[in-house]
């Protein structure tokens, strides 16, 4: 177990500190906080960037005791530790998506989730020098792809300290809340208590060159498109950026087999650029499910049971006597994947057809026997080819963590062709 593995499995848990982990108001800073800063720092050392994570120096030092990283852990926490600097760096930078050798242009991923948006934009030379995330196991994928631990919830002012000065580009896929517009002005200070409210707050403080910002297709229509229409009032009027109509793209423009539109919103400091933004055409359409299964049969395990198929069966009969469209769905070779999505339907929307198994062994209880006809679910990594993320990506979280974040991601070609439009036009590439 590493030092990365025990501050995030074992988080409020672990607390290592003296004096120098106190932060401006004397309180002491989690230790889940100084793995990011310390992870930050390493990535961005030898740039102007690191300085606001200089306090990793501290950490470092004091992490570098063996003997109190020991004292310090819960007692059913098994710690082997190799050397500090061993364990520590060789996790920060033996990664499958290190940072570009020579960046051309900077950026930062907020609500990052496993890091779609960063994938696409070191895809394009960029370097992220600060990502923020709230959720354990999403990070535990992150770091291990990346290098780096992202911080947590960035509607903290300390979470806010730690973003640092002029980066160029502001990447964020922010959940939508309601917004309460009933009677009032839309304006800025319309939008607190709402996620999109910090996205807007670290615009106007930090004044990046351009933002480009996802959401799920719903947000246009969200409130008869008042909310929409209070998100754009925002950025253009009250923040003063040059943002053209949104638009819904799709992912299976881009070269993934998967029907999935996502409301894309993009934005530009009238310094750097005021008209002419054009959202990418589509690339290849090409792509059919068969495109992206696995090569090799899979384990029985996503082979569905005959009474699960019977209770399928049953539900959508149900749905279909009332007129409603809902219920499982089989994805031919030749077909495209619904969206896929975490909870309700979202796997049992994109069931497939198999018939490579041989071994009907069931390997999990299930009830009845595993079915003779081929159906399955589609597996993490068939996922996570459908939001575009290469092979070499780590899944290192169980099956039902994975579909959660491959299901919560942004498709990743379309975000690329998003970005090198904003890029071009920002003059960054």
């Amino acid at each position: 177990m590493t030092l990365m593995d025990i501050g995030i499995r074992n988080k409020g848990r672990v607390q290592l500190f003296d004096e120098s982990c106190l932060d401006n108001e004397d309180k002491v800073i989690p230790f889940d906080t100084q793995l990011a800063i310390v992870t930050h720092y390493l990535i961005t050392e030898g740039t102007p960037y690191a300085k606001v994570y200089d306090k990793a120096k501290d950490f470092i030092k004091l992490w570098s005791d063996d003997k109190i990283i020991k004292r310090n852990l819960p007692e059913n926490v098994v710690c082997d530790l190799d050397p500090f600097q061993q364990t520590l760096f060789n996790d920060v930078f033996n990664v499958p998506f290190p940072t570009p050798v020579e960046p051309k242009f900077t950026f930062i991923d907020l609500f990052a989730g496993i890091g779609g948006f960063r994938i696409a934009m070191q895809n394009l030379g960029g370097q992220c020098v600060f990502s923020s995330e709230w959720d354990d196991q999403a990070k535990r994928t992150y770091f291990a792809n990346y290098g780096d631990i992202p911080f947590g919830d960035i509607t903290t002012e300390q979470t806010k300290s730690y973003i640092p000065d002029n980066f160029d580009i502001l990447c964020a896929g922010f959940p939508c809340q309601a917004f309460s517009m009933a009677g009032k002005k839309l304006g800025f200070e319309e939008t607190r208590g709402t996620l999109f409210f910090d996205v807007a707050e670290i615009i106007r403080r930090k004044r990046p060159k351009a933002f480009f910002l996802e959401n799920v297709k719903g947000l246009q229509i969200h409130d008869k498109g008042r909310t929409l229409q209070t998100i754009l009032k925002v950025l253009r009027e009250d923040l003063d950026y040059y943002v053209p109509d949104p638009e819904i793209v799709n992912a299976m423009n881009f070269g993934v087999p998967q029907h999935r539109e996502r409301i894309y919103i993009v934005g530009f400091r009238k310094d750097i650029h005021n008209n002419g933004f054009n959202y990418p055409k589509p690339t290849d359409t090409t792509k059919k499910w068969i495109d992206v299964r696995e090569k090799d049969p899979v384990s029985v395990k996503y082979y569905l049971s005959t009474t699960y198929i019977e209770t399928l069966i049953r539900h959508k009969a149900r749905h279909e006597s009332k007129g409603n469209g809902f219920g499982y769905a089989i994805i031919p070779d030749d077909g495209v994947a619904s969206a896929i999505v975490v909870g309700g339907m979202g796997r049992e929307r994109n069931l497939v057809i198999d018939n490579r198994l041989t071994d009907f062994t069931p390997v999990t209880n299930i009830k009845g026997e595993v079915n003779r006809q081929g159906w399955r679910k589609m597996t993490p990594r068939e996922w996570a080819r459908l939001q575009g993320f290469p092979d070499s990506f780590d899944i290192v979280v169980a099956d039902a963590s994975a579909y959660k974040q491959f299901g919560n991601s942004v498709a990743v070609p379309a975000i690329q062709a998003t970005a090198k439009e904003i890029l071009t036009c920002a003059k960054l590439i």
